[in-house]
């Protein structure tokens, strides 16, 4: 059957109207209707999508894969480029931290974990090294989840030779300190690690177990493949397997102050704690909270997980506002520009909702006369 758009129904409509009002009155109306048709055909073609030129934006990016907008619950956008899908999985990398940390709050709330100033040593002693750092012993969760711990980062430079060990929470753990628990952040994987081994630990079963039965009443949620260490310790902070859909469940859940319907799974004092800024990113420059990077856009807060290449997930809680965006996982994101572009999307995406929001506002105050 063949595509009839909104614009060429108008056409249709407008062109039989004025013929047979022509035919009635007994004189042609062909100027009127070809007017009337031609400005059907100027139309410009965002009537047809709401936020087209928003997706125009996106599709522009050559690295982008998938963009979701939502408001309000309500998903306004949903698109994929370059032959993929929002249903498909991809490796959300260090958006996965956010992901950890969420578990974390869940622990804490169930007395599982003491909170954010238990110290780390005793529950990962086995691991330490056999001289080890005193400082060791004053590295708390709360540092790790906000990159303060002052040992030596495992990414960037360090990541390979990471990896390459045979026990990643012992070389993590065995990284010479570059700054005092609670300095300056630097930023690491090995931290994240860290955190997916207490939890293991702790909870007494596989990070990814406790996953998917702590997060189970959150709908559309689902980690898929997820790397683990010669231990068996599921990586913290990486090589993580989700759809875009799913990365927009999450997002959700943080959205709703930690609730996915009537069920509280992350406790709402957790959310808050999470957006509180704790350090400033030498990558970027906003702020960090405990693994959620902070920032504003269009004078408006914005809390973002962040993975290599463009994995995003932006929550505005003004704008009632979740946004997923996916990139091509192969190419950098912060050292070529192409995180500024996201940005500059979704601050274009903030934008218009919150021109939405102002003439909803206004039409309230100053309702227009109905004839």
């Amino acid at each position: 059957m063949p595509f009839s758009s909104p614009i060429i129904i108008r056409m249709k409509t407008i062109l039989a109207l004025t013929l047979t009002c022509g035919l009635v009155a007994g004189y042609p109306s062909v100027t009127l209707a070809q007017t009337e048709v031609t400005d059907a055909l100027k139309a410009p073609a965002a009537d047809l999508h709401p936020y087209q030129d928003i997706i125009d934006q996106a599709r522009a990016l050559d690295a982008i894969e998938t963009l979701i907008v939502a408001r309000d619950g309500e998903v306004v956008v949903e698109e994929g480029f370059h032959g993929h899908t929002t249903t498909e999985t991809t490796n959300i990398k260090s958006a996965s931290k956010s992901i950890v940390s969420a578990l974390v709050g869940i622990a804490i709330g169930k007395g599982i974990l003491d909170g954010v100033d238990q110290k780390i040593a005793p529950i990962l002693k086995d691991k330490l090294p056999e001289d080890p750092d005193p400082r060791l012993e004053e590295i708390t969760i709360g540092h790790l989840l906000s990159m303060q711990a002052g040992i030596g980062p495992t990414s960037g430079a360090n990541y390979g030779r990471w990896i390459a060990s045979r026990d990643w929470v012992a070389a993590a753990l065995a990284q010479p300190f570059e700054d005092e628990p609670g300095g300056g952040m630097l930023y690491s994987t090995g931290s994240t690690h860290l955190l997916s081994a207490i939890l293991t630990r702790k909870g007494g079963k596989p990070t990814l177990e406790l996953a998917r039965e702590w997060l189970k009443p959150v709908t559309g949620f689902r980690i898929g493949h997820w790397q683990r260490d010669r231990q068996g310790i599921y990586m913290g902070g990486n090589q993580m397997a989700m759809s875009p859909r799913s990365m927009l469940a999450f997002g959700e859940l943080y959205r709703n102050r930690g609730k996915a319907g009537d069920v509280q799974v992350v406790p709402e004092a957790w959310v808050e704690q999470s957006w509180t800024p704790r350090t400033r990113s030498i990558r970027n420059g906003d702020q960090y909270g405990y693994s959620w990077f902070i920032t504003e856009m269009e004078g408006q807060p914005v809390y973002y997980a962040w993975g290599f290449g463009g994995q995003m997930i932006y929550i505005a809680p003004e704008e009632e506002l979740t946004v997923v965006m996916t990139s091509d996982e192969s190419r950098p994101s912060a050292s070529n520009g192409y995180l500024g572009k996201l940005h500059k999307l979704m601050g274009n995406i903030v934008s218009a909702m919150a021109s939405e929001t102002g003439s909803a506002t206004e039409e309230k105050k100053n309702p227009a006369e109905k004839n």
